[in-house]
């Protein structure tokens, strides 16, 4: 399992209280594949550019489409537009992926069979891992996490991130999510404005 599973998992929880927009989620498993990347020397970071080196010896299929996408040609990418880039539709991908793996099931919410669907995780080996994570406050898993809107209740005091490729991808991605609000919350306005128009006085 990677990084970004267990964030996966962390996120579709159905016990805990929270809702996590898919383009924030994308965002982050962009980040978590990177910080995967770089735990296993695939790549490294220079300043905001990822610097790319072998392959990864993985047998995820999502995290070796990751380091494929990778550019290799100078200069290298940056690491927000990588993670815009790589992040396009990527909760769909591991929610596609998980499912196909049994980790992840369709049940429908109230009792009538046309209620709505969700997806919830099952419990099995990975999602116990993923939770054994979360219940430690693993740093990185629970700094992703903070980046999608899901507190893990680390207090201050408590340690973070030790290592500075890591916390600069963990940053990219906050900074890539708050753009993508601002970018929500634009055409909210614009989108009132244009119906106010039409409203008339």
């Amino acid at each position: 399992m990677t990084t970004a599973k267990d964030l996966f998992i962390i996120a579709m929880d159905p016990s805990p209280d929270r809702a996590v927009g898919q383009g924030d989620l994308s965002l982050a498993l962009a980040a978590a594949e990177l910080i995967d990347l770089l735990g296993t020397g695939v790549i490294t970071v220079d300043g905001d550019h990822i610097v790319p080196g072998g392959q990864p010896a993985s047998d995820d299929r999502l995290l070796e489409q990751a380091a494929a996408g990778l550019t290799r040609q100078l200069p290298y990418e940056r690491i927000e537009d990588w993670l815009w880039r790589r992040g396009r539709d990527l909760s769909a991908a591991y929610q596609a992926a998980l499912e196909e793996d049994g980790e992840l099931t369709r049940r429908r919410s109230g009792r009538l069979p046309f209620g709505t669907e969700r997806v919830e995780p099952v419990d099995t080996p990975t999602r116990r891992r993923a939770t054994d994570r979360w219940d430690e406050r693993e740093p990185v898993l629970a700094a992703l996490a903070a980046v999608v809107g899901i507190d893990s209740g680390r207090s201050d005091e408590e340690p973070g991130l030790d290592d500075e490729a890591v916390t600069t991808v963990v940053a990219a991605a906050h900074d890539a999510v708050m753009e993508l609000e601002a970018v929500r919350q634009r055409r909210t306005i614009e989108s009132a404005a244009f119906a106010n128009l039409w409203r008339g006085p």
